[in-house]
This record gives C-alpha cells, sequence and structure tokens, in this order.
C-alpha cells in the first residue's frame, strides 16, 4: 500500500510538471509576442483546447489513483481477512480486539474496526512512534506479551510473526476487577498486649495504664479502617482489607511505637506485638497463618508486627527494643510440668543444639538429659565431635569418662535410624532446623520440642509439641535451670555436678561472664541453682580459657579494626584462617570493652566453606535487625549469620551496605540504663 501510494506521488508529481512547463512556455511566448501570438486567433483556439485537455487528463489521472489505491486497500483487507477469518475478525471486532497488520518498515497496512471505533487512525503510520514499546515484540521472544496504554485503556499486545500483525487485547476492565479484588482481600491479624500479666490482674483489668493502650489500639484502628473485637482479656482479633494492609506498611505500623512511646514512663511499660496474614482464599487458613505469626512476633521478644503473606517470606516491623525480663514464675512452673509430661509419655528421648555446638548448647542439653532422668525415660544426646566447637570438645571429653561419653551420645546417623513414632526430639538453644546437629532428623520425628533463647526466625520445625522461646533470658541453660528449680517435682530433679558445672560454664561464656546487657535477675538465680548443684566456678572458667594460640589471634583479628559508622566498628580476619566460632565472639566482647563503642562485628572464616558474622552490642544498637538483614538472627545485643562460601572482604562489603542501609533503624531509642 505504501509502494503504491509513493509511485502515484511520483507518477501525478510527472504529469503536473509537464503542465507547469508548457504553461510557464505559454505565458513567456504570450508577453514577448513571438511569433505575433497575441493576434493570432487559431493559437488562442488552440490554447483554449490545451487548457480544457489538462483539465480532463487531471480528473483521469485522479480517478484512476482513488481507483487504484482503493482496489489495493481491499485487497489488503481481503488478505488480512483472509489471514483470520472473516467470523473471527467480527468476533474480535466484538470483544474489542486490536488487529494491526504492518509491513517490513513497521508502517500500518490494515487495522480492524476497533481502532476507527476509538477515533484512532493509524493506517499509514508507523507502528513504533504509535507505540514505541512494541518494537521489542517484534526483536523478542516469541509469545512474549507487553502492556501498552491508549487512550486511558491497557492493553495486552502480542506480536504474530509470520503475518506480521499485532494483537491488542483489552484488558482494562480485568485490571481494574483485579486491582478491586486485590485491594478488597480479606486480611486477618491478632493484635496481643505483651507483658499484660505483669500488669494487671482480675482486680484491676480496667486500670488506667491498661485502658490508655486499649484507647489507642482503638483509635489506630478506626484511623485505617480495621474492624478489631476484643478475644481475651490481653488480645485482640482483627480484620481488614488488603488496602488497609497496605496504609499500614507504609505506616510502619507506628501503632506499635505509639504504644511504646506512652507508656515510656510507666513503671512496667506495656508493649504489643501484631500477627498478620494475608493473600490466601481459605478464611481457615488463613486464621491458622495470623496466630503462627503472632507466635514468631512473640518468640522474638514482642514489640514488633510479623506479616505472613502466603507463600512468601515474613515480613518484620518494629522488634527494635530489648523485651522485658519476664520475673512471673506460673509460665515457667506451668512450662516445666508440660515438659515433664511430654518426656513422660515417650518411650526415648534424642536432644540436640545447634551445628558447631558451644558450651550453652552442651550445657542446656545436660539440663534436659537431667530431666528425663528424673521422668525416668532414656534420653541421649544427638552429638558428632566434628560438629563441635574445639572448647566444647575438650570439656565434654574431660567431664565424662569415654565409656561414659559413649553411653550418653548419639550420632546423627545412629538416631536417624532408630527414631520412632513414640520419640521425642528436643531441640535446645536453636529454632532453625537448617543449623540443628541433625536436620534429618526433625524430618522424622513425629514429635518435636523447642527450648531456645534466641529470637525465632521464619525457618522453624513444623507443628512442634510444646515451643518454650524466650529472647529475654541470656542462655538457653538459664532456661532449662529455671524450669528445673520452679518445677513441681517432688522429690527435686537432680543435677550431677558435672552437667551442672557445664551448665554453669555455658552461662559464662553467652554473658561474657555476666557482662552482657541480657543478664538479668534470673542469669544470676540461675547460676546460684547450680552452684547448689554442686557447680565448680574454676573448672567452669577453665573449660573456656583461651590457649596462647588463640589468644594471638584474637589480638591479630583486633588489629584490623575499623569504624565506619559512629559507635560502631567491625574486623575482618585473614581469609587464609579457619577460626572457632567462640573465637569470633571473644574478639566482638573484647571491642564491646572499648570506650564509646556501642556495637562491634567480627568477619572469620569458621569452615572452608563457611564465613560467619559475629555481632554483639551494648543495647544501644539492636545487632539482631542488622543481622537478620543478611539472613542471620539472634538477641538484640548478641547475634550472628552464616553467608557461606563468600570471600572475607566481600562480606565485609556486604555488612557495610545493610549498615548504612539499617544502622538508624536499628539503633535504639532506649535510654542507657533502662
Amino acid at each position: 500500500m505504501n509502494k503504491l501510494i509513493s509511485k502515484t506521488r511520483i507518477a501525478l508529481f510527472v504529469i503536473y510538471g509537464i503542465q507547469a512547463a508548457i504553461t510557464i512556455a505559454f505565458i513567456v511566448f504570450w508577453f514577448g509576442n513571438f511569433f505575433g501570438i497575441q493576434e493570432s486567433q487559431n493559437i488562442q483556439f488552440y490554447l483554449l483546447f490545451v487548457a480544457t485537455a489538462f483539465l480532463f487528463i487531471d480528473a483521469f489521472v485522479f480517478w484512476f489513483a482513488l481507483l487504484k489505491i482503493g482496489r489495493k486497500r481491499q485487497s489488503n483487507d481481503q488478505e488480512a481477512a483472509s489471514l483470520i477469518g472473516g467470523d473471527v475478525q467480527n468476533a474480535y471486532n466484538f470483544a474489542h480486539i486490536g488487529l494491526v497488520v504492518v509491513d517490513g518498515d513497521g508502517i500500518v497496512i490494515w487495522a480492524n474496526n476497533m481502532f476507527k471505533d476509538m477515533q484512532i487512525d493509524i493506517v499509514d503510520a508507523d507502528i513504533y512512534q504509535f507505540a514505541p514499546g512494541l518494537r521489542e515484540l517484534v526483536n523478542g521472544v516469541p509469545g512474549k506479551t507487553i502492556k501498552v496504554t491508549i487512550k486511558q485503556r491497557l492493553y495486552e499486545v502480542r506480536y504474530l510473526s509470520q503475518p506480521k500483525m499485532f494483537v491488542f487485547n483489552d484488558k482494562t476492565e480485568f485490571e481494574e476487577m483485579a486491582t478491586y479484588s486485590r485491594e478488597q482481600a480479606t486480611v486477618l491479624g491478632v493484635i496481643m498486649i505483651d507483658n499484660y500479666n505483669d500488669v494487671s490482674s482480675d482486680t484491676d483489668e480496667m486500670s488506667e495504664q491498661i485502658m490508655k493502650v486499649r484507647s489507642i489500639i482503638n483509635d489506630y484502628c478506626r484511623e485505617f479502617g480495621v474492624l478489631v473485637r476484643r478475644i481475651k482479656t490481653d488480645s485482640y482479633f482483627m480484620v481488614c482489607n488488603y488496602n488497609s494492609l497496605m496504609r499500614m506498611e507504609k505506616d510502619k505500623f507506628s501503632l506499635v511505637e505509639k504504644v511504646r512511646e506512652a507508656e515510656e514512663k510507666e513503671d512496667t511499660p506495656l508493649t504489643i506485638s501484631i500477627g498478620i496474614a494475608h493473600d490466601f482464599p481459605d478464611i481457615a487458613k488463613l486464621n491458622d497463618m495470623a496466630n503462627d505469626a503472632i507466635d514468631v512476633a512473640l518468640s522474638r521478644g514482642g514489640d514488633q508486627v510479623v506479616v505472613s503473606h502466603y507463600g512468601q517470606e515474613l515480613a518484620f516491623f518494629g522488634g527494635k527494643s530489648t523485651g522485658v525480663e519476664n520475673t512471673s514464675k506460673v509460665k515457667v512452673r506451668s512450662m516445666a510440668d508440660s515438659v515433664a509430661t511430654i518426656i513422660r509419655g515417650s518411650s526415648n528421648v534424642f536432644i540436640m543444639g545447634h551445628t558447631d555446638m558451644d558450651m550453652d548448647a552442651l550445657g542446656a542439653a545436660l539440663g534436659m538429659m537431667a530431666v528425663c532422668d528424673w521422668v525416668g525415660v532414656p534420653s541421649k544426646i544427638v552429638y558428632t565431635p566434628k560438629r563441635a566447637e574445639k572448647k566444647t570438645r575438650l570439656a565434654f571429653q574431660s567431664a565424662f569418662s569415654r565409656d561414659v561419653h559413649e553411653k550418653m551420645t548419639i550420632s546423627p546417623e545412629q538416631a536417624a535410624s532408630t527414631i520412632k513414632e513414640t520419640t521425642l526430639v528436643i531441640v535446645v538453644d536453636v529454632s532453625n532446623p537448617e543449623i540443628t546437629m541433625a536436620p534429618r532428623l526433625l524430618e522424622l520425628s513425629s514429635k518435636t520440642m523447642i527450648i531456645d533463647h534466641h529470637r525465632r526466625g521464619e525457618s522453624y520445625p513444623e507443628r512442634p509439641v510444646l515451643s518454650y522461646i524466650d529472647p529475654t533470658a541470656a542462655s538457653a541453660t538459664e532456661l532449662i535451670t529455671e524450669m528445673i528449680k520452679y518445677s513441681n517435682a517432688n522429690p527435686r530433679i537432680e543435677i550431677k555436678p558435672a552437667f551442672a558445672t557445664i551448665m554453669l560454664s555455658g552461662i559464662f561464656m553467652d554473658t561474657s561472664y555476666f557482662k552482657s546487657k541480657a543478664v538479668g535477675m534470673r542469669t544470676f538465680e540461675a547460676a546460684q541453682t547450680l552452684k547448689s548443684y554442686g557447680a565448680d566456678n574454676s573448672i567452669a572458667d577453665d573449660y573456656l580459657k583461651d590457649e596462647y594460640e588463640e589468644y594471638s589471634l584474637i589480638n591479630k583479628i583486633i588489629s584490623t579494626i575499623q569504624t565506619p559508622f559512629y559507635g560502631v566498628v567491625y574486623c575482618v580476619s585473614d581469609d587464609r584462617d579457619i577460626i572457632e566460632r567462640t573465637t569470633i565472639a571473644k574478639v566482638c566482647n573484647t571491642l564491646l570493652q572499648l570506650k564509646g563503642v556501642n556495637a562491634a562485628f567480627v568477619i572469620g572464616r569458621t569452615a572452608d566453606s563457611e564465613v560467619r558474622i559475629s555481632g554483639r552490642s551494648d543495647g544501644s544498637v539492636n545487632v539482631q535487625f542488622i543481622l537478620e538483614k543478611l539472613g542471620g538472627g539472634g538477641h538484640f545485643t548478641s547475634a550472628a549469620t552464616l553467608l557461606g562460601d563468600v570471600p572475607v572482604e566481600k562480606a565485609a562489603t556486604r555488612l557495610l551496605s545493610t549498615l548504612s542501609q539499617y544502622l538508624d533503624s536499628a539503633r535504639n531509642a532506649l535510654k542507657e540504663g533502662d
């Protein structure tokens, strides 16, 4: 079509050029009166004849051009119709589907009636100027589609290479409906007042402090279009749509901050935790997801929001302040009785900690073994020397004879091959299945118990029979010692002196000899309890003493200290050195003793294909919040992450990038001593 028009233009230009030349020649001859042209009547007659001939010739040429172009257009219409079929073409017109056929240069040679109905004339126009994004369809992967907007209508466009046809599918109504459905999708959640029992009882439920928190919750929910109903004295059930959830996420769930600010002057400040679930059509499933989310929020210390988006990772908001130490022993006593009951209902027990077992994990495992011995159920610690830290391995070997050691332990492979339906697996000092001593054992177990003092992450064993996660505790050994002390056991649960000494060493290690800010009254009470069972301070200290080589290595790493941000330092070990986890932790603790250091990070290779980052803080920076962004976790003041087989310098770069992005959010607003 385009070529025909070009040829027609050239022909018309030639004809009009000849006519113009004859006309100019006549004018010249007339005014010059050559050959007596002004007096000759015959010449004037011929002139009239030629002008008339020009008129008829022009009319004929114009008519012929229109006829030729019309026939060509009709031929193209018939050709395009033959490609898609006449009936199909009418169906496309009815469905508002646009069809555009182009030539090799992208010039439109045919378009169906959809564009005419929209008063858009694109025939003979360059399709790539009309919609520049269409060019990538021609050169892209066959079957690919893109979306373009034409007159406030959204079209999904696909290119058919054989007929050189663009197909425009109007998706406006579909997108509007999808957007509306997404915005109105149901969102369920649970709002819980943390440490409610610490400030309330049956007689003062309507206290001014509690009523103030309830008022803040109601006002916030009313502002964001959230329906809330109180289901317990300390919790609310919430329902809203996705649009309200997006508004709250954009607001960073300021409700948590508002409650914290309103309570900061109280002797026992209240905080709230929120668990939210969305993007699943089954309401019952959403309810389960919301309950799991609030469990995660509480197990991470509360004062935060956990949003569960089906099929995606959990999203965390808040969690920047330390948890309030639980001084109530009612829950501890209840938990101890539940643990004993579950153990009593099992045929045997396997106890395991995390890989690279440290003294706290070993101490916690020995504490649970003491409980199993009291109940009368056989138990073994899942253990392999290759997956234990050097100090832990040496302490375990020196505390028990070889025969006793072999009777107390079982390898991960043997445990997996002998596990039964009635076997209970107790996991201590860790809740992430991927870093346990034997992840396979959790897959085979039908009964799992979790006892941990780290904040819970997204990866978690499925449906444990009991979960006791308390991030306010300084160590897992502290939690288990506390359960043993406050249990209703009669006679009391006995802990062997060798057990108690290793357990005390675990508390020493995790608290840096009671220097950690996570240390509370419970920690000292646990140490006192272990002393009453015969724990030896000097031996517990010997288990943790450094050898000369380790001491030298610590000083070598400290010599690399850098201060990228005010109050924050980091050190990087030599990439060729393989370092114990405890050594990295000791470097962190040593750095934290320096004046002006609020947070310290140490990067080192702990295995041939494993690089670890450990973080410690004095309580003014949430190192768990920082290292969680790198896939790790832990405590507010003590955390770590594994990065796999990467150069330590690259790990340092990733740490600095994370600090620059999240350090301001991780800084704790609490004043020193709060």
